[in-house]
């Protein structure tokens, strides 16, 4: 045999081998009973449907969000799920907080089995209405929020020598998505941080799993911001998030990821969409690039409020709300993301 025969070879064990050990680490060992689950951003949206689940497998819950009122109704939801759970708020950028958050779980239900990092801001608008405000936001929230929880969780992790953590990031932690650049820069930092967390702690019996949803109906929108002409913004996000066969359902989302944690996957990509522009980007960066300047050209150009920004439900049009937006609005109401009288 050839030495580039010899190569061949070679190259196709080591292919079989790392498909045969892949599956090998997809088989079902890990159970979500009266194991201590936080969910930050766990009042409503992704979060609460997360939570929900959580709550119907016989986890012991603990939620975190930064609004009382929230995370009241919460409670409420998710006791008549099967177990009331611990909710307490918490600004998750300050690190004292995020640190007494644990110290006040450790102390109630015990030491935490999984931490899944939900909890999320997103800006929506072109380049020219972006601060410094906005990038800065983003980082805390989606950087260094899930930076001071792992942090906190780490060391009683490590004595146990197990544990798991899910890194909620986004199809946008992958690849840049116009008029979301500072969401983008954030949730890329995740993404790497996520990776390398999963490559180091794994000699210490604890399991990262990063996940990149797509387009999911959460119910969001109307507690997103909104910057330049705040009501064209809201209106292309709010029906993107509603779209039939593009769009996921919250609740395939949560299946989805509570399933990647329990394998112990590495990586989650939610949707067929974000899974194609994953690989279209890789595939080929430059044709990709020039399909998100054409998608640029056809978003709401600067003006309006300018840098300023509105909330979605403060940004309303002939065209969102309306039946175009029937799905993200349904969700809205069922996921906390309205008070009631906003509905």
């Amino acid at each position: 045999m050839t030495g580039l025969g010899k190569a061949a070879l070679a190259l196709g064990a080591v292919g079989v081998g790392s498909w045969l050990l892949s599956r090998a680490r997809r088989v079902p060992h890990f159970d979500f009973r009266d194991q201590v689950t936080l969910v930050t951003g766990g009042s409503r949206g992704l979060g609460l449907v997360l939570a929900r689940q959580l709550t119907e497998r016989g986890a012991k819950v603990a939620i975190c969000a930064r609004g009382e009122d929230d995370l009241a109704r919460a409670v409420v939801d998710l006791t008549r799920h099967g177990r009331r759970p611990f909710a307490m708020p918490c600004d998750i950028t300050d690190p004292r907080q995020a640190r007494g958050l644990i110290a006040a779980i450790e102390a109630g239900l015990g030491p935490v089995d999984v931490l899944i990092n939900n909890a999320g801001t997103i800006a929506v608008g072109p380049l020219e209405s972006a601060t410094r405000a906005d990038y800065e936001n983003a980082m805390a929230t989606h950087f260094w929020g899930p930076y001071y929880l792992i942090n906190a969780v780490l060391p009683a992790m490590r004595r146990r020598h197990r544990g798991r953590i899910v890194n909620v990031s986004s199809i946008g932690g992958k690849v840049a998505v116009p008029h979301l650049v500072p969401y983008c820069a954030s949730k890329f930092a995740l993404v790497g941080y996520s990776h390398g967390l999963r490559a180091e702690l794994a000699k210490d019996g604890v399991v990262v799993t990063t996940i990149c949803p797509g387009l999911m109906r959460t119910g969001s929108p109307p507690n997103a911001l909104f910057k330049g002409k705040h009501r064209a913004e809201y209106a292309w996000f709010a029906i993107s998030d509603s779209l039939p066969v593009v769009t996921i359902s919250a609740e395939n989302a949560a299946e989805q990821i509570l399933s990647a944690c329990r394998q112990g996957d590495a990586e989650a990509i939610l949707g067929w969409p974000a899974q194609i522009a994953c690989r279209l980007y890789n595939l080929s960066p430059e044709l990709f690039v020039e399909i998100n300047t054409l998608v640029n050209r056809l978003l709401p150009g600067p003006g309006g409020i300018g840098t300023e920004a509105r909330l979605g439900k403060d940004s309303s049009s002939a065209v969102a709300p309306s039946v175009l937006t029937t799905l993200t609005d349904r969700a809205a109401r069922r996921n906390n993301e309205l008070a009631p009288g906003e509905a």
